[in-house]
């Protein structure tokens, strides 16, 4: 039998976990002291609904394994954040602490286990919902001329190389971008992208409608 004091104490924390994680969360603590401990191990269960266990319930594969381990003097390591399913196909996230004696034999197991088979489902239509259909990620800028300043580098990154270096085909290539992203929409853009460019707003209005021309064609 356990100590009282030790087995106050772990009860203790099991109802406060309990508690703290609600009612999908069950805690379990195990006896391992008594000689048949694999008849009927549990001492204290909190939301037992979760694998529809009770307070003298027999031993689960975990306990059955350390007390095989026990009578070979050997112990396990806690075991933290498994995976596990109840008969009715429950999904369970497991964690496991081995509660040791001053000889560092296992005297009990504090269990936690919580379901998260509602939350599993939540998230596979979380994923599925916020998952683009495809890779493009688009910035939201509230600020219609910082968009504008936006529209103007990307036309950049598409050319690849400073306006400094630039020839007239990749200035056309630059501003027809800018054209079909609606940027000649934003009041006095023309003058801005002009200025960028370093040409008229003659040559601007040449650049699209030289782009424009070549779509006809086609």
């Amino acid at each position: 039998m356990l100590d009282k004091t030790l087995k106050t104490t772990l009860c203790k924390l099991a109802h406060a976990t309990a508690m703290h994680m609600g009612s999908s969360c069950e805690v379990v603590i195990h006896d391992l002291t008594d000689e048949n401990a694999a008849d009927h191990s549990i001492i204290y269960i909190e939301n037992g609904h979760v694998t529809g266990r009770k307070i003298g319930d027999g031993a689960s594969n975990v306990v059955l394994e350390q007390l095989s381990l026990s009578a070979k003097n050997d112990t396990k390591k806690d075991q933290i954040g498994y995976f596990a399913r109840t008969l009715d196909r429950k999904l369970i996230k497991c964690s496991t602490v081995y509660i040791k004696d001053e000889n560092e034999k296992v005297i009990a197991i504090f269990s936690i286990n919580q379901d998260i088979s509602a939350l599993t489902l939540a998230s596979n239509v979380i994923s599925e919902i916020v998952s683009p259909l495809d890779t493009t990620t688009e910035r939201i800028i509230p600020d219609v001329n910082e968009l504008l300043d936006e529209l103007i580098w990307q036309s950049v990154d598409l050319v690849g190389k400073p306006v400094s270096m630039m020839n007239k085909d990749d200035k056309i290539k630059a501003i027809q971008y800018l054209n079909d992203k609606g940027a000649m929409l934003i009041t006095k853009s023309g003058d801005k992208i002009s200025n960028f460019f370093g040409i008229s707003k003659f040559s601007l209005y040449s650049y699209i409608d030289t782009k424009q021309e070549e779509k006809d064609n086609d």
